[in-house]
């Protein structure tokens, strides 16, 4: 289930977008598993059908979703979206630790911040 704060300036299609991506990345929505329908979670989460059918393209244009005409929506394969996923947090990792040099952090301090992570 989708939980959204309607109160957040985040738009709401973009709250489901990331609930249904995070539900994929970590396995708890798997391959070939049926969303629901755009009319369903719209009735479910009593927002407009527009905004679920936003969020739903931009799942399946990012290739976490597919869509079957007159089936419906489906995860699409596991390993490729969890790909995916480590592939993005991988960018904001390499993205972190280049600010964190160039601000002066030495390369032992990343390290170290790392190895804590790890326990």
């Amino acid at each position: 289930m989708i939980n959204l704060d309607y109160r957040d300036a985040w738009p709401i299609y973009a709250q489901i977008f990331e609930g249904y991506r995070d539900q994929i990345a970590s396995g708890i929505l798997r391959p070939e598993e049926k969303l629901p329908s755009v009319r369903e979670l719209a009735t479910q989460l009593a927002i407009n059908p527009n905004t679920i059918q936003r969020a739903y393209r931009q799942l399946e244009a990012e290739g976490w979703i597919l869509t079957v005409p007159g089936k419906g929506c489906f995860v699409c394969g596991g390993t490729d979206a969890r790909d995916r996923e480590k592939d993005r947090w991988f960018a904001s990792f390499d993205e972190a630790t280049t600010a964190l040099t160039e601000l002066g952090v030495p390369r032992q301090d990343l390290v170290e911040r790392i190895e804590k992570g790890e326990s």
